[in-house]
C-alpha cells in the first residue's frame, strides 16, 4: 500500500512539474511571438479598417469605474480620431440581460464623437477566443487592429496571427501594479489556456450570420 501511495505520489509530481513548465514556455512562446506587432503608439502602427475592442466590465464589483474599461475606450478613440482606422468592433459578453459589455462600450465610443454606424457590436464575445475568431468568421475581417492592455493584447494577437488574420495589437494604458495584481495573474493561466485551446482546436461558442463592415 505504501509503495502505491509513493508511486502514484511520484505522478503527482511529475504531473505538476510539467503542468509549471507547460505555463512557462506558453507564456514567454506566446510574448516572444507577439511582441513585433505590439504598440503604444498610433505614430508606427498600419493603417487598417476595423479595429477590434475587447470587451471588460465598465465597474468593479465594488461599483467604482473600470480602468480597464475606460483606458480601451481611450485608445480606441485616439485610433479612430488619428484616421489609422474606420470601423470599431466591440466584442464582450453578454450573458445577462443586466450586464451587456458591447452596449457599455458602444454608448462610452459614441460619447466620445464616434459615429454608432461606425460601431459594430458583437455579443458573443464571451472569451478572447471567440472574438478573435468571430471577428474573422462572422465580420469578415482578416486585418485587425486589437485594443486592450498589453498583456491582453499579447495572446489576442498571437491567437489572431495562429489563425491566418494579419493582426496588430494597440496598447491601452494599464492599471498600476498593484490594482492589477490579480488579473495578471490569470492571465499567466489564461496564455497556458490559449495555447491549449490551440493544440486541441476548440471553436467559439457561438457562430452566427454574417455581418458586412463596408
Amino acid at each position: 500500500m505504501k509503495k502505491i501511495i509513493k508511486n502514484l505520489f511520484k505522478i503527482f509530481l511529475l504531473l505538476l512539474v510539467a503542468g509549471i513548465l507547460f505555463i512557462v514556455w506558453a507564456n514567454y512562446s506566446i510574448k516572444k511571438n507577439s511582441d513585433p506587432y505590439l504598440f503604444y503608439k498610433t505614430a508606427y502602427i498600419p493603417k487598417t479598417k476595423t479595429a477590434l475592442l475587447l470587451g471588460t466590465s465598465k465597474n468593479l464589483n465594488n461599483g467604482a469605474p473600470n480602468a480597464y474599461f475606460y483606458n480601451r475606450i481611450d485608445a480606441a478613440v485616439e485610433l479612430y480620431k488619428t484616421g489609422k482606422i474606420q470601423y470599431i468592433i466591440v466584442s464582450g459578453d453578454n450573458s445577462r440581460k443586466d450586464y451587456n459589455e458591447p452596449e457599455d462600450m458602444q454608448l462610452a465610443l459614441m460619447e466620445h464623437g464616434i459615429p454608432q454606424d461606425r460601431i459594430f457590436l458583437d455579443f458573443a464575445g464571451f472569451r478572447t477566443l471567440d472574438s478573435v475568431i468571430r471577428a474573422k468568421e462572422i465580420f469578415g475581417q482578416e486585418n485587425v487592429i486589437i485594443v486592450s492592455q498589453k498583456f491582453h493584447n499579447e495572446r489576442a494577437v498571437f491567437l489572431a496571427r495562429q489563425n491566418g488574420m494579419k493582426a496588430f495589437g494597440y496598447n491601452a494604458l494599464d492599471v498600476n501594479q498593484y490594482a492589477g495584481f490579480k488579473t495578471n495573474m490569470r492571465e499567466y493561466l489564461a496564455k497556458a489556456k490559449a495555447y491549449w485551446d490551440l493544440i486541441f482546436g476548440v471553436e467559439p461558442k457561438f457562430g452566427g450570420d454574417k455581418v458586412l463592415i463596408p
